[in-house]
């Protein structure tokens, strides 16, 4: 009977691990208490706002784990809001060195849905990057991708993988 329980166990490890899947870059140590900012989440998936629901997501994550970084406003009207996802990063930016920001996260959402099928399992994608606001330079970056249970939530998924991606920062 011990052998049963443990080989079943073995194999819900084996088989909950193939649900997800995360690149590994070990972070630097970057400082909790410099000014921390978030920019623009980039949507290459198909589901429209993805990015602005990841960057709420982003924002709750973060500040769980000890951080208060100011976000870049949202514009809904105009130009601003029809501009592509680069534009609006790279006019984000901008906002970064004009607010005397230290740090900022960026990131880009790849894939946000439900799959097709009977079960109709959440999908999500999403990969993050700390960048340097003077200068644009890439201190980390990370990627992380989960299906879940056709009962489980797309947003519980995303903050599962956001989470993990922000979890794997090193604070000083």
């Amino acid at each position: 009977m011990q052998v049963i329980r443990k080989l079943s166990l073995a194999l819900t490890v084996l088989f909950v691990a193939g649900c997800s899947s995360f690149t590994s870059e070990t972070s630097p140590n970057l400082p909790r208490n410099a000014q921390w900012g978030i920019v623009p989440m980039v949507n290459y998936s198909q589901t429209p706002q993805a990015g602005e629901r990841s960057e709420q997501i982003l924002l709750s994550v973060l500040s769980s784990h000890g951080l208060q970084p100011r976000v870049y406003p949202v514009t809904t009207q105009g130009e601003q809001a029809l501009m592509d996802d680069n534009e609006r990063l790279a006019g984000a930016l901008d906002w970064a060195r004009e607010q005397k920001l230290d740090y900022v996260v960026a990131g880009s959402v790849e894939e946000w849905q439900y799959k097709n099928g009977l079960d109709g399992e959440p999908a999500v994608g999403i990969s993050l990057r700390v960048l340097e606001a003077s200068s644009g330079r890439v201190l980390w970056s990370k990627s992380g991708a989960r299906a879940g249970w056709s009962r489980e939530s797309l947003a519980g998924n995303a903050q599962t993988v956001i989470d993990k991606l922000v979890g794997a920062l090193r604070f000083e």
